[in-house]
């Protein structure tokens, strides 16, 4: 697991958003796994400035996107689904047609975690991975729980995920209680992750994944076992770390 310390968040999205697009500069038909939240959103302006200045392109790229909340339509502001329009893709040349973001309101929810798995096995995997992480050290919407979930599957979200989130409803009511998420081996089958966080508010967490021990009441902990994971932080976030 290599460590990457930043002075603050600007100096970290530049870092994650140069990593990435070296990645996209390497394999143009690059797979993509990508994530929402507060964490990623200045990396993602950083991808579009590097693309506006012609020195990436999406034309021939596959994104598939962690997570979605169940209930919530795709044109909802609240959607990961508009989430991503707003913060990435309406901004660079991804063909619609090779953006996958889970279905928050497929009839058969089952069938619809299924076959995401089955979609992202026939693009040959992903390439490389970016991940948030949560105050309770959950990657996507996988929470802590007594064992590791391997596939795309439905979460009952905790309540603290539920606090964590209101801040982008109007109301804690709003804020839906399932979602269906890309599962641990989904990730772990990642050949490269890029795991970013900042603040102060992180800094217990991190420690934890890092040098705690590997269990799955705390799911991020299980990236330890990853061949190739690059932790990018800010002084604060990485505030708590020994080593």
């Amino acid at each position: 697991m290599k460590i990457i310390v930043t002075k603050n968040y600007e100096e970290l999205s530049r870092k994650a958003g140069n990593l990435f697009a070296s990645q996209l500069i390497l394999k143009t038909n690059a797979v993509i796994g990508l994530a929402t939240g507060s964490s990623p959103v200045g990396m993602y302006k950083e991808l579009v400035r590097i693309y506006q200045a012609g020195d990436i392109d999406f034309d021939e790229v596959v994104s598939f996107n962690l997570d979605e909340y169940i209930g919530i339509s795709p044109d909802n502001e609240q959607s990961y689904h508009y989430f991503m329009k707003e913060n990435l893709f309406n901004h660079i040349n991804i063909r619609p047609e090779n953006i996958h973001i889970p279905s928050g309101i497929a009839v058969d929810m089952t069938v619809a975690a299924s076959s995401y798995d089955k979609m992202i096995e026939e693009a040959g995997m992903i390439d490389i991975q970016i991940l948030g992480i949560g105050n309770n050290g959950h990657i996507g919407f996988n929470e802590p729980d007594v064992k590791f979930e391997a596939r795309t599957h439905i979460v009952e979200l905790e309540q603290e995920t539920i606090e964590a989130n209101s801040r982008f409803f109007d109301s804690i009511e709003e804020v839906p209680t399932q979602a269906i998420s890309m599962g641990i081996k989904n990730i772990m089958q990642s050949r490269k992750i890029v795991l970013i966080a900042s603040g102060e508010g992180k800094a217990k967490v991190v420690q934890q994944m890092i040098e705690g021990p590997i269990t799955p009441e705390l799911p991020a902990s299980v990236l330890q076992l990853h061949p190739d994971v690059t932790v990018i932080l800010d002084e604060e976030a990485a505030s708590l770390l020994t080593r």
